[in-house]
């Protein structure tokens, strides 16, 4: 095999393993953007390396995509963007391959935004023991070898890991689909048709609402009485022509399934132009997350242009 068929076939290996790379990076950053530049800076590695040499690829790339996150985690810049509270996990939707795998419960509930920001509390090696484990599976030895670290610590890494997540963790178990929507349907009624009381019977008595502000604010803004979000979920689905001047049109509003949780969209034009997500719990909504920065929407617009919606919950918002 001449040099140019060789490295064909080389990249035809890395290709065949770009969307595993791409989902443990997402797990590890909860950033799609700087998941696709880990994959792609570990593409340039592989180029660069003497493959002949390399007796598992998959074990090798996966060790590479890892300690190119963990530079990332651990970057002055990361760090500072983290504590100020102005980040949230950039939201995916249903069937993006970024989201896989998602054969067991562990799997899916690990790229779920509930999870991705308990992961915020853990130690860059915490959060990397925890989602090769979880996500994919890896025993310790697999996980020491590609941390280089030792089993025991990959263990212990493990079970601090899990306790913080589960400590931190609100409700369980996965909500039956029809149930969710008709939730976030009864939600979304209350609060364009101003039912406040209705909207504080559908949130649980500690729930909580986080919103970006739009990216227009440093930190995030957070909500932490039933009373209060109920408040700030009336006046922001009621229409006004000043919101509609600062989306750009009329949008409308669709239901949509995003890092496995029930939410709603407001597109306009074929444009994600906001995203609000919904963590379930005992048929009650316990935290609603609401994401509407431009960049954090850039790829589920793109997998909402590909996607066969249903009927819009409002036509014409």
């Amino acid at each position: 095999m001449d040099s140019t068929a060789n490295d064909r076939f080389d990249t035809s290996r890395f290709e065949a393993n770009r969307n595993r790379l791409a989902s443990l990076a997402y797990r590890l950053l909860g950033s799609a953007a700087d998941a696709e530049d880990a994959v792609q800076d570990a593409f340039l590695h592989w180029q660069a390396a003497d493959r002949q040499r390399i007796k598992v690829p998959e074990a090798w790339l996966t060790k590479v995509v890892t300690n190119l996150c963990l530079d990332r985690l651990r970057s002055a810049q990361a760090r500072r963007e983290r504590t100020v509270g102005a980040w949230l996990p950039e939201p995916l939707l249903d069937g993006d391959p970024m989201l896989g795998p998602a054969d067991t419960f562990e799997q899916r509930e690990s790229v779920s935004l509930a999870v991705l920001t308990l992961m915020e509390r853990l130690s860059p090696l915490e959060r990397a023991v925890y989602v090769l484990r979880e996500a994919f599976s890896h025993n310790h030895a697999e996980i020491a070898e590609t941390l280089d670290i030792t089993d025991s610590a990959s263990q212990q890494h493990l079970h601090r890991a899990r306790h913080r997540i589960t400590a931190a963790r609100r409700g369980g178990g996965e909500v039956d689909p029809a149930s969710a929507r008709r939730i976030v349907e009864e939600f979304l009624a209350a609060a364009t048709s101003g039912r406040t009381e209705r909207l504080v019977a559908l949130l649980t008595d500690d729930a909580t609402a986080i919103s970006d502000g739009a990216g227009l604010t440093e930190k995030l803004l957070r909500y932490d009485t039933a009373q209060r979000i109920a408040a700030i979920a009336r006046a922001g689905f009621k229409p006004t022509p000043a919101k509609r001047r600062l989306v750009g049109g009329t949008p409308a509003i669709h239901y949509a399934v995003v890092n496995g949780a029930p939410a709603i969209l407001t597109v306009l034009r074929d444009q994600v132009v906001g995203s609000v997500t919904f963590d379930i719990t005992g048929g009650r909504i316990a935290t609603v997350r609401g994401i509407a920065a431009p960049a954090r929407l850039a790829r589920l617009t793109e997998a909402w242009r590909q996607h066969e919606s249903d009927t819009p919950l409002i036509a014409q918002w």
